[in-house]
């Protein structure tokens, strides 16, 4: 049986990248994107996919939100039980990728992860929504559950437990920063010829080479 997927094509083109365009640091640069995409109002501008790898060398990706940018790297929270929690514990290396399709832009980076500060999760959770807070401590995240009720029901205990004070941040859960070693930035181009940049950490700081589309 042939699959119609195989005629789906669309030509990129909008823009183009040169190395004149691109800043000497890597997270300026990003920084840069992230706020045209924001700009742009594109839909989870801030989402990534980010991959882990358990002990047995297996990959694994899911989506996650961006929350912060620094000159050392980007922060992201969820719960340290999770799946990608346990495999941090025993492989702390992870790739992440921000697709904007609107402006035919990604970026994919390469690096290693570590837990934030408990002061700066404690800081981040108590700007969540109070809904958000109390599901935090409700979900066994990754972990199976034998249906939707048990989960709902213990969202609804644990809003009765927290009724009329703040929610804490639960132990088991947090923040994490994720430091590249390598960066591309690709632009979609016409017929296939995209532009994409390299940048390479050195022991003398960030190098950056074009690549072949």
């Amino acid at each position: 049986m042939q699959s119609k997927f195989q005629h789906i094509r669309k030509n990129y083109g909008r823009y183009s990248l040169d190395r004149d365009h691109l800043h000497p640091l890597p997270m300026k640069q990003l920084m840069k994107w992230m706020n045209e995409a924001v700009e742009s109002e594109q839909t989870e501008p801030t989402a990534m996919s980010l991959a882990s790898v358990d002990a047995s060398g297996q990959p694994s990706q899911r989506i996650v939100l961006m929350k912060g940018i620094t000159e050392r790297g980007i922060s992201f929270y969820t719960n340290y039980h999770s799946r990608k929690g346990n495999h941090f514990q025993h492989h702390p290396k992870a790739s992440v990728l921000f697709f904007w399709p609107l402006m035919e832009r990604q970026v994919r980076m390469e690096g290693i992860v570590e837990k934030l500060p408990a002061t700066r999760s404690d800081e981040y959770f108590s700007t969540r929504p109070r809904e958000s807070q109390i599901g935090a401590w409700a979900s066994p995240q990754s972990e199976m559950v034998s249906n939707r009720k048990v989960l709902e029901e213990q969202f609804n205990e644990l809003e009765t437990r927290f009724q009329g004070q703040p929610v804490p941040r639960p132990p088991h859960w947090g923040g994490y920063l994720f430091t590249p070693h390598r960066i591309e930035f690709w632009q979609g181009g016409a017929n296939r010829m995209h532009d994409r940049f390299e940048y390479s950490l050195t022991q003398d700081g960030w190098i950056v080479r074009r690549l072949a589309p």
